[in-house]
């Protein structure tokens, strides 16, 4: 018993020194290149498990401390650091990345995760540090010029949607925009101002953006079979962390026009008027208006957001982002506004067995709609008035009979009066998210079970309203009381995943299978008012306004499976297999099957074992199939029928019967189909100081998808959805990045991308459709899809010249040589689609200073300048009673007339272009507040320039190469701090 007593005595005596030697360290980890702090270090002790991970800010405090403790600092993409602990009150640590570790990036694939290492498929993973800075309203915008293949073509609209292509597109008719995957939620990149949004991404708030994966190829996309034709953008939001962390970032731009179309001033307008125009002189005004500067203002864009990061309740790793971003658009009353507020939750129980995931985000989006004015800002006369003293429309010039008020005939409308006077609001609120429970059970732990739950529903409003002193509200065609519209929509987005995941290493093979089932449904209803103010508004029962859709439920289900063999860290294998049934055709063309596969092999050991320059080598090829079902919402296959209309009823004495109309029909329409073919050689040099990729792909698509004419009496319309050929996209890709200058003070690194490829149409039924716009008021539609060329070809007439050189009026080759210059003799002349298209980005740390900038260009595409086809003629100068003003570019031609010089390749003009999108200049304080906090404050412009022949507005235009004006980008100069505790 004494003994028992003296060890108790000697326990008693010694736990007080034992406490007080359990001591807390705190202290910071930042990058040994650029000095940033580095959020996420895992900081442990050595053979234990204690630990934490640092904030935002870099910052971390460990507890528990003793003497001689080794405390272990690592970081993918970073060597470890291990330091020992002899009391020391703040221990700080820099981190220098490791080339070899960085090959150990896991990306996110379909329903998974690969080591960037063992992708077999052409995927590129952009994360944080690779976004594009600047005034990125939108997520895409983030990668715009980064990855070697991707396109985005994005209105100078606040807020609006993007044109985004990989690798050109898979499609000619069905949809192009490729398949956006949100923590794993699949949604539709499509809006519409009824829906009172701008775009569906335009919801997301990009602050809250962890990285963003490009699946290019059908061995990578096939995964997501029928709707992943035109490549797959997997977004990955930010979760929570383990520490206490606070992020606040602030923005805030100016921005101008930068440039207008070319047309006559006032005192050239007057000179010009009175040499071709004499007898009109009367009709010029006395005032001096630059009309499209009068439409255009100075604009703001403020950028808020705040993210709290820690561990709720000491269990649950949670992030919380609030955001607001405000853009003012340069049309006058142009406006977009958005509120959000993200929620990850991201715990794991059962000692890591089982995590979950839980994201969940709303918007809020208001905006304030402009419509197009460019055209009547470019025509009216820049001799007359903005206001006109006792106008009876608000004060502003319009052209009207004084006698009576009317307004006259065919005359422009003041388009500055358009804007102030026209109040177009639209809401929408939307929420989504997902919910993922994955197990990895106990007594089989090789095998996972992951179930994901994703719902995403919109609620859109929108509202036009304009008093009867507008004269753009049509107060002159039975509508009184000017325009009164409204609409509402709702959409909803329901899915659910669940697969199994097999993992397992035999030796030196490494074996994962995923088998799975995927169930996803739509529905929607819109609701149109239309003009509630037109005494011509018919009612819903004739086909006119208001009515209500409900669109037919649409619902995908999907089985899929894939496999991956790793042998030796060699030799890769990756096999996948989807089939997908959708409700949009019928139960003999409902289900298609999606095959891929891809192989790859690290070659550097068996063809460059002793070369130390070499560091990285990996061969890849890839084969699959991927489908489109982008046929609307109409589900065609079905038997439909519509009441019949006054002109269609039956009569029984007084009382008459509306009888059932058949609808079209497309019962046999099957699944657009791409089948693609790749290979790639993956480099790297000077231990990864250099590496890259070269690719080369080729696409087939197969039963392209149209709604296109149909012959008289095969159905029940003129018009069906239809199977009707295929075409081919060839091309190749280069991307590279390199450390220019690696030191302790000085990292430089640059990244360049190329990207050429080619279309061709290889059939059609029937073998030429024209499309495209009616060119320049002509009736007439400049463009065909035509077997041999390439999709939106431009089909003008040969221009003939002068001996100087001079396009001679209404003259053009006779192609046929029938002696008659018609439609039969225009020819096929260039298209939209560029040679090539590059990217480049440099990014410089000196110490805490950091300077970075953008470069894209596009070689070869071609644009229609219909704003000069369409006015540059003399003859419109007076194109009706009033007079008009015509672009400068008249002078290079003299033309008088706008009959047949409108369809000439004269106006198909070369829009190569470089473009500057964004520089960046910014210093960060590590220590701010004695350490608490880090600071950094940035400087910058986006849009700084465009080099390019093209001598309309601006070379780059979505609508498939067709310039009938755009809204113009405008030019920023931007601001910005970025806190974190």
């Amino acid at each position: 018993m004494k003994t028992i007593y003296k060890k108790l005595l000697i326990l008693v005596l010694l736990l007080p020194f034992s406490i007080l030697a359990q001591n807390t360290v705190g202290g910071s980890v930042v990058d040994k290149v650029s000095g940033q702090p580095l959020p996420g270090v895992n900081v442990n002790v050595q053979g234990s498990s204690n630990g934490v991970s640092t904030g935002f800010d870099g910052t971390y405090q460990l507890t528990n401390v003793k003497n001689g403790d080794k405390i272990l600092f690592s970081y993918i993409g970073y060597k470890n650091s291990v330091v020992g602990y002899a009391g020391q009150k703040s221990l700080n640590v820099t981190l220098e990345e490791d080339a070899n570790q960085l090959k150990e990036v896991v990306v996110q694939v379909g329903y998974g995760t690969v080591k960037k290492k063992d992708a077999t498929g052409a995927v590129t993973v952009l994360s944080t540090k690779d976004f594009n800075k600047g005034a990125n309203v939108t997520v895409e915008n983030l990668l715009n010029g980064r990855v070697a293949g991707v396109t985005i073509n994005t209105s100078g609209a606040p807020g609006s949607g993007s044109q985004i292509r990989i690798r050109g597109g898979s499609s000619l008719f069905a949809s192009n925009d490729p398949l956006i995957v949100i923590d794993g939620l699949p949604i539709e990149n499509n809006s519409d101002k009824n829906f009172g949004s701008t775009s569906i991404l335009a919801s997301l708030n990009p602050s809250t953006i962890e990285s963003m994966t490009i699946l290019k190829d059908a061995s990578a996309t096939a995964i997501y079979g029928s709707r992943a034709s035109n490549g797959v953008i997997i977004i990955t939001t930010k979760k929570g962390g383990k520490t206490l962390a606070v992020d606040y970032n602030f923005q805030y731009g100016s921005g101008e026009l930068v440039k207008t179309t070319d047309v006559f001033d006032a005192a050239a307008f007057r000179a010009i008027i009175a040499e071709k125009r004499p007898a009109d002189v009367s009709k010029l005004g006395a005032a001096n208006t630059d009309w499209q500067k009068a439409i255009y203002r100075k604009t703001d864009f403020v950028d808020n957001n705040i993210s709290l990061r820690g561990n709720l309740f000491n269990a649950i790793p949670t992030r919380l982002t609030i955001g607001n971003t405000y853009q003012e658009g340069l049309r006058l009353t142009n406006m977009f506004n958005r509120s959000t507020v993200g929620l990850a939750l991201n715990p794991s129980f059962l000692k890591d067995h089982l995590k979950i995931k839980l994201n969940a985000n709303y918007s809020n989006e208001k905006n304030r709609f402009a419509d197009g004015v460019e055209g009547a800002a470019i025509r009216f006369d820049p001799t007359q008035p903005i206001y006109s003293a006792g106008s009876i429309y608000g004060g502003f010039f319009e052209y009207y009979k004084p006698s009576n008020g009317e307004l006259s005939a065919q005359s422009p409308r003041n388009p500055v009066a358009q804007l102030l006077q026209t109040f177009d609001r639209g809401i929408n609120n939307r929420f989504f998210g997902n919910f993922e429970l994955d197990y990895k059970l106990h007594f089989f732990p090789a095998l996972r079970a992951v179930i994901n739950a994703g719902f995403d529903q919109a609620n859109g409003e929108r509202s036009k309203t304009a008093s009867r002193f507008a004269a753009s509200s049509g107060a002159n065609n039975n509508i009184p009381f000017g325009t009164n519209e409204f609409s509402k929509s709702e959409r909803k987005n329901k899915l659910l995943d669940a697969y199994l995941v097999y993992n397992k290493t035999f030796d030196k093979l490494v074996f994962d299978a995923t088998v799975g089932y995927s169930y996803q449904k739509w529905d929607s209803y819109n609701y149109v008012s239309g003009n509630t103010n037109d005494a011509n508004l018919q009612p819903a029962s004739e086909g006119g306004f208001p009515r209500t859709t409900i669109d037919i439920d649409r619902v995908n289900v999907g089985f899929f499976g894939r496999s991956n063999l790793n042998l030796n860290d060699k030799y890769l294998l990756t096999v996948s297999f989807r089939r997908d049934g959708s409700s949009r055709f019928d139960k003999n063309n409902k289900w298609a099957n999606f095959p891929a596969a891809a192989f790859a092999w690290k070659i550097k050991e068996d063809l460059l074992p002793n070369c130390t320059t070499v560091s990285d080598l990996k061969f890849r090829v890839g084969y699959g199939i991927t489908g489109q079902q982008e046929v609307g919402n109409n589900n065609d296959y079905l038997q439909q029928y519509n009441l019949g209309s006054g002109s269609s009823q039956y009569y029984f004495g007084t009382v008459a019967l509306p009888i059932a109309v058949s609808a079209r029909q497309s019962s046999d329409l099957k699944w657009e189909e791409t089948t693609t073919y790749n290979a790639g050689l993956d480099f790297g040099f000077y231990n990864n100081r250099v590496s890259g990729s070269v690719e080369v792909f080729y696409k087939d698509s197969k039963d392209l998808l149209a709604d296109v004419a149909t012959a008289d009496g095969s159905n029940f319309s003129n018009r069906s959805w239809q199977n009707i050929g295929s075409f081919i996209t060839k091309g190749v890709e280069f991307s590279v990045s390199t450390d220019v200058v690696r030191t302790d003070d000085v990292n430089w690194n640059l990244n360049f991308n190329a990207t050429a490829f080619e279309r061709k149409l290889t059939s059609l039924n029937p073998v030429s459709i024209f499309v495209g716009d009616n060119l320049a008021g002509t009736g007439t539609q400049g463009q065909v899809h035509q077997v041999g060329f390439a999709p939106n070809s431009f089909l003008v007439h040969k221009q003939l010249y002068d001996a100087s050189g001079k396009p001679v009026e209404g003259a053009y080759e006779d192609s046929n040589a029938d002696g008659i210059i018609n439609s039969n003799d225009k020819y096929i002349y260039k298209n939209p689609d560029p040679k090539a298209i590059f990217g480049f980005a440099s990014t410089l740390n000196y110490k805490n200073l950091d300077f970075s900038f953008n470069l894209r260009a596009s070689v070869g595409n071609r644009v229609f300048n219909a704003v000069n086809a369409a006015r540059a003629q003399y003859r419109q100068l007076v194109p009706d009673s009033q007079l008009g003003n015509i672009p400068i570019s008249v002078l290079d031609t003299d033309f008088t007339t706008t009959s047949n010089v409108v369809l000439s390749d004269l106006y198909v003009e070369n829009a190569s272009f470089l473009r500057m999108d964004n520089i960046t200049l910014g210093y960060t304080f590590p220590k701010w507040l004695e350490g608490k906090a880090s600071l950094r404050l940035f400087a910058g412009m986006q849009n700084v320039f465009v080099i390019t022949d093209y001598s309309g507005l601006d070379p780059e235009v979505a609508n498939n190469g067709v310039d009938n004006t755009i809204y113009p980008r405008q030019r920023s100069i931007l601001g910005g701090v970025n806190v974190k505790f």
